[in-house]
């Protein structure tokens, strides 16, 4: 994830983080991206304690980060972006959880974050807490894709914010299972964008679910066979963010370590 894609994912969480649930996402990897969200719930909780009296004490939102640390399809050996420092000797597997826990306690956020090892939609059946803001980065098939978006999205309260990372909408610049999901959240599940950058999308879910339907289970199918209509690109302000992220050493940490916080195709 490039620096400008990383602030804009902060802006949104620091955003999010403001109003109540968790943050999650989908596809720790190294933790680049994970300590961006980490940075902007803490000053979240920071600008809402000095709205506060001093006794008054906020926690940060609560950051959730979900992998099952065996790597993508593109982390696999043979393919581009395999590290052969990333496979564990004994299993012979791709395995990047001992490396997000030493980026995590480098960064100083373990007590932000909290990490989840396990496949994507089996943890999704079991949950339960409306989320603020889904970030989903995980595989970039089309079965993983819709694995994280369906199973995930119903899980996002009302208002909160599903940003999607490698949106690519010709197919020369990238693969489509991103760009898919992006698509059906806009064109049949109630979801407006609110901005764009480079291929980061942030969206925001209507403040109203269907009738009788709970925040954490509305209803996101499968995808229908509707023609995508066109959506007007949306700014977002980095100017903004990378002024917040000044005062973040978690960010700061992100933008000038080139591999303590590896964010392989992330």
């Amino acid at each position: 994830m490039p620096p400008h894609e990383g602030l804009a994912l902060y802006q949104a969480a620091v955003q999010a983080a403001a109003t109540s649930g968790p943050l999650l996402e989908i596809g720790s990897y190294c933790g680049k991206s994970t300590i961006y969200l980490a940075a902007a719930a803490r000053a979240a909780s920071t600008r809402a304690a000095s709205t506060r009296a001093a006794s008054t004490r906020d926690t940060a939102a609560p950051v959730i980060t979900l992998d099952h640390h065996r790597g993508s399809e593109e982390h696999q050996p043979g393919w581009e972006y395999h590290d052969p420092d990333l496979v564990d000797p004994v299993t012979g597997r791709i395995d990047t959880l001992p490396v997000l826990r030493r980026v995590l306690a480098t960064a100083g956020v373990e007590d932000t974050v909290t990490v989840i090892v396990g496949d994507s939609a089996t943890v999704a059946a079991i949950w339960a807490t409306p989320l603020a803001l889904l970030f989903i980065d995980g595989g970039h098939t089309d079965a993983a894709a819709q694995a994280d978006y369906h199973g995930w999205a119903p899980h996002l309260r009302p208002g909160g914010l599903l940003v999607i990372h490698d949106v690519f909408e010709d197919p020369a610049d990238g693969g489509q299972a991103p760009y898919r999901i992006f698509r059906t959240a806009l064109d049949r599940d109630g979801f407006h964008q609110v901005a764009a950058t480079g291929s980061l999308r942030v969206l925001q879910r209507g403040e109203t679910v269907q009738s009788g339907t709970p925040a954490n289970s509305a209803a996101v199918g499968p995808a229908g066979s509707s023609p995508p209509s066109k959506t007007a690109r949306v700014a977002g302000s980095p100017a903004s963010a990378a002024s917040a992220s000044s005062t973040a050493p978690a960010v700061q940490e992100v933008r000038s370590s080139g591999h303590t916080a590896r964010s392989g195709t992330t």
